[in-house]
């Protein structure tokens, strides 16, 4: 009798994910590179800014830089970003250190350039806010985070701040055009069902 067949669709050189999987794999590592490059862009120009600020800038006296619309004030802040609830900054490092840990963990489900933008920003920023609390004074994670950036009538705030507030817009857009972290489109239950014929 002739040899069983081997099972179709089975090849030696093709993994057994398929190449499908394959190249879902290949764009996953990709897309994590790019989040972590924005993530050290952001950083670094987060923490370049704040030595920046506390180098040249003196506490409480102004610097104009367009008119009174955007000036540099240099401002220390113990709580959150915009300075909110400042007697809670070892909850904020907390919380900032639990961000940094669910956007590496959720950066294995990319599949969205948008997604991997919002997130290096996320990181990014979360991660200088984090830096100046953990290492400024008064002490380990109870530091203050350097603020310098003031607009009329709003909470002096920094590079990082900026970056959160963008990261957060960003995944709300996304979020409304129903495209997912691993860069599928969700279908709503409406769009479903008008689907149907």
């Amino acid at each position: 009798m002739p040899a069983s067949s081997p099972r179709t669709g089975s090849s030696p050189s093709v993994p057994a994910e398929g190449p499908d999987g394959l190249g879902r794999a290949l764009r996953a590592r990709r897309l994590r590179r790019f989040l972590v490059l924005v993530a050290l862009v952001g950083l670094a120009a987060d923490q370049v800014t704040k030595a920046l600020a506390v180098e040249l800038l003196t506490p409480g006296e102004p610097v104009p830089l367009v008119g009174e619309l955007l000036q540099l004030y240099l401002l220390r802040n113990p709580g959150a970003a915009f300075s909110f609830a400042t007697g809670a900054t070892w909850v904020f490092t907390v919380i900032a250190t639990v961000v940094v840990v669910a956007v590496l963990r959720v950066s294995r489900r990319l599949g969205s350039r948008a997604w991997a933008f919002a997130l290096g920003l996320l990181l990014a920023g979360a991660t200088g806010n984090l830096v100046d609390r953990l290492l400024r004074a008064p002490g380990f994670a109870r530091g203050h985070v350097v603020d310098f950036l003031a607009l009329p009538d709003f909470p002096v705030f920094n590079v990082a701040d900026s970056m959160i507030c963008t990261a957060a817009a960003t995944i709300v857009v996304l979020a409304l055009r129903g495209i997912e972290i691993d860069g599928r489109r969700a279908v709503s239950g409406r769009s479903r069902s008008s689907a149907r014929p």
